[in-house]
């Protein structure tokens, strides 16, 4: 029998709207743009601000995106991986509610929480449900609500 292997045949980030800067961050907190830049370089974030708005809505953007990106039906896609320690809430899993969001009806779908290297993890347990060789299409989404 041959090996089966998996492989990444798309990619697609989604960013709210809301970017804040350095110079706004200082007027909340003890801070300043320079002090931020020398120590870890980040210049802006993107901040989901709309109420009643959580971390599905951002798996569900970039979801939706990358189904029209590679031209896949999201009733082609059998499991649905999310690594998120910002969940929407603790059940249903927020696998489950971007899949509802975006359409996916025929797949397994659940939430992997390992903290920065949670993305990671969530790859290679896909990864290895493709090698199972029950499993062809699969989405691996990393959401944060910050």
């Amino acid at each position: 029998m041959n090996k089966i292997f998996a492989s990444i045949t798309g990619v697609q980030g989604f960013l709210p709207d809301y970017i804040l800067t350095n110079d706004e961050l200082s007027t909340m907190v003890d801070t300043s743009d320079e002090w931020i830049m020398e120590r870890i370089g980040i210049k802006e974030r993107r901040i989901l601000k709309e109420p009643g708005k959580g971390s599905s809505d951002l798996g569900a953007g970039a979801v939706k995106l990358l189904l029209e990106k590679t031209a896949t039906s999201p009733d082609e896609i059998d499991l649905l991986v999310c690594a998120t320690v910002t969940p929407d809430m603790q059940f249903p899993a927020t696998a489950n509610i971007i899949c509802d969001k975006v359409g996916i009806k025929n797949a397994f779908s659940f939430d992997l929480a390992a903290g920065c290297s949670g993305f990671l993890f969530a790859l290679i347990t896909a990864a290895k449900y493709v090698e199972s060789g029950n499993y062809k299409k699969v989405v691996v989404v990393g959401a944060e609500k910050m």
